[in-house]
């Protein structure tokens, strides 16, 4: 490879990616306790995450994924399952893209977004398994709106940004990377994100 076409990646992603851990071979015959689809596959990238539960402990016992992305998609997906794998489903909740991204040693600034997904189909896994529990207190989705459906980027995630600084679309889109894949939320996502400020912060 010349300069211009080295792998712009670390060696861990390079790994996970080539080598992925715990891949979803057959969805048929796997018994899930959980469940979780995060993306778009129209858009580029989806997610799957199952996930088998010690019910007693409620610890994660496995975890199976499948992606359509590219090689960030995976390999994060990929050190995410051996993350997750053995926590307590707290601990797995709030596992998230920057812990992905430090398991990884870092990913390009551009590839962020597809560590996003991965902890956000985590999170869907275990409020599918809480629905399905009828622990359906513990579920917070319920309580949230998607606003990006290509990365699952809620009203809440948009309302935190604005609460630690973001004041315009640009900031936004640095914190939570929403509108970095198909672009169709940004008039929504401009829309909370004015009324967020006007609510916390009278002089926006």
């Amino acid at each position: 490879m010349d300069k211009q076409t080295d792998w712009l990646y670390t060696d861990k992603v390079k790994d996970h990616f080539i080598h992925p851990r715990n891949l979803l071979m057959d969805e048929s015959k796997y018994e899930a306790d959980g469940r979780g689809v995060i993306g778009n596959i129209k858009c580029g990238d989806e997610m799957v995450v199952v996930i088998k539960v010690d019910k007693e402990k409620g610890v994660i016992t496995d975890l199976k994924w499948k992606t359509y992305g590219c090689a960030s998609a995976i390999a994060s997906t990929s050190v995410l399952s051996e993350l997750a794998i053995g926590k307590t489903l707290d601990q797995a909740y709030k596992l998230s893209s920057h812990d992905i991204a430090l398991a990884l040693d870092g990913l390009p600034e551009h590839k962020i977004h597809c560590s996003v997904l991965g902890d956000k189909a985590l999170r869907a896994a275990i409020d599918d398994y809480y629905t399905r529990q009828g622990m359906t207190d513990k579920v917070k989705e319920e309580k949230e709106h998607v606003i990006c459906q290509c990365l699952g980027i809620t009203d809440a995630e948009i309302e935190s940004a604005v609460l630690e600084g973001a004041r315009n679309y640009y900031q936004l889109q640095e914190r939570t990377k929403i509108g970095t894949v198909c672009g169709k939320c940004k008039d929504k996502s401009v829309e909370l994100l004015e009324a967020y400020k006007k609510k916390y912060f009278k002089d926006s």
